[in-house]
């Protein structure tokens, strides 16, 4: 075979994407096993119907055929119209581009403001495509620790010693955060607001959990004083409206960032399909009411799993005030994150992802989705809890 290209054979610098525990997990599935699945962020009650109606009357209505790359201009409209509602930032439809999913978002993104060979930053812990996306754009991947005293929210100063020395161009952030639940509160996203302005850096800012609010508020840093003009806000109604298979989703950034992001998509995706789109914006429509509805099984099952916590001192949560995950540090075991969920799946057959699975950050932790019923993910995080005490003594 000719030789592939470095900036495909690097995507995950040849080490792990640190999801074995979750593919275990699905070959016992597969294999027949019975097995709580509490690992990816998939919503366990699917597309609302009505959704999936419009979508059937739009691809029936003969809306199958190419779509504008841009997007549907009543759908751009109308995130503009959101973003503005929900900011006080001024947004048209000239400021949004419709992509395929957040991911594909993500990816624009960096290409948009990385050069090859280009610094970005990001937080660890991440998102586990984040660092992949990255060298995706040819660009160089630098992690932000936190610490989990710190609920894991980045230091600006942190940020701004890495930027200086890599000299980078931006830096991503994710709030509310996955995999960790934090909401950044507003001196934090002010300070790193300061210092992407003093540094010259864009800020990519992935708000697509930003319906998902327990504690705090979301704020869009696009919305702070200088970063209307070097903010890139990825959105998408994966989380917000349970459409992870539908792949929609958006960049909202200056006009001519966008104009550029135009010419990107023409030369790859061509665009969302039409009656995808034209379902998307019969979900926008319906408001906040939809929106609340998907959010609050998430909210009420991260009440039941502190209640569960207060009952033991084995197990500790991070302040998790938004997404639909909770982070339990289980140092007290003596274990890492990525043992101890192997152990619990060999012993329990309860799936968790290792917080190692998201960076360097988070060793010692595991992500637990809030994805399964209440009950059986109250008994399923008793279980872990039980677990964590008998391996804590056991040491």
């Amino acid at each position: 075979m000719a030789k592939l290209s470095s900036r495909i054979t690097s995507i995950t610098s040849g080490g792990s994407d640190g999801w074995e525990v979750f593919y275990r997990a699905r070959k016992m599935v597969a294999d027949g096993e019975q097995v709580t699945e509490l690992t990816i962020g998939e919503h366990d009650v699917r597309t609302d119907n009505s959704i999936l109606d419009a979508m059937h009357r739009s691809a029936l209505g003969g809306h199958t055929g190419y779509a504008l790359v841009p997007g549907v201009h009543a759908l751009r409209d109308a995130v503009a119209k959101r973003i503005q509602t929900r900011t006080g930032v001024p947004t048209t439809a000239e400021n949004v581009l419709i992509t395929p999913g957040g991911q594909s978002a993500l990816f624009a993104a960096h290409m948009a403001v990385c050069s090859p060979g280009d610094t970005a930053l990001y937080v660890d812990p991440y998102y586990a495509t984040y660092p992949g996306t990255i060298r995706s754009a040819s660009a160089n991947p630098v992690a932000i620790p936190t610490r989990a005293r710190d609920a894991f929210l980045p230091s600006p100063d942190e940020i701004t010693k890495a930027a200086q020395t890599h000299n980078a161009r931006s830096m991503l952030i994710n709030s509310p955060n996955n995999p960790t639940g934090s909401v950044y509160p507003r001196e934090n996203l002010e300070a790193i607001a300061q210092t992407c302005i003093d540094t010259d850096m864009w800020l990519i800012s992935d708000e697509v959990y930003d319906t998902q609010i327990w504690e705090g508020e979301h704020i869009s840093p696009r919305a702070l004083p200088g970063m209307i003009d070097r903010t890139l806000v990825v959105g998408s109604l994966s989380k917000s409206h349970a459409m992870t298979g539908s792949r929609i989703g958006w960049i909202v950034g200056p006009v001519d960032a966008i104009n550029c992001l135009i010419d990107l998509a023409t030369s790859t995706t061509y665009g969302v399909p039409g009656y995808i789109q034209d379902a998307s914006l019969f979900a926008l429509e319906q408001g906040d009411a939809l929106e609340e509805q998907i959010a609050a099984p998430f909210r009420r099952r991260r009440a039941l799993i502190l209640d569960v916590l207060a009952e033991q001192n084995t197990v500790t949560a991070i302040p998790s005030n938004g997404a639909m995950y909770t982070m339990l540090d289980i140092r007290a075991t003596g274990l890492s994150g990525f043992d101890f969920a192997q152990a619990l799946l060999s012993e329990h057959k309860i799936a968790v992802m290792p917080g190692e699975s998201f960076g360097t950050s988070a060793a010692g932790h595991i992500r637990v989705a809030l994805t399964v019923d209440d009950a059986k993910l109250s008994d399923s995080v008793r279980t872990i809890c039980k677990f964590a005490q008998q391996l804590s003594e056991e040491t």
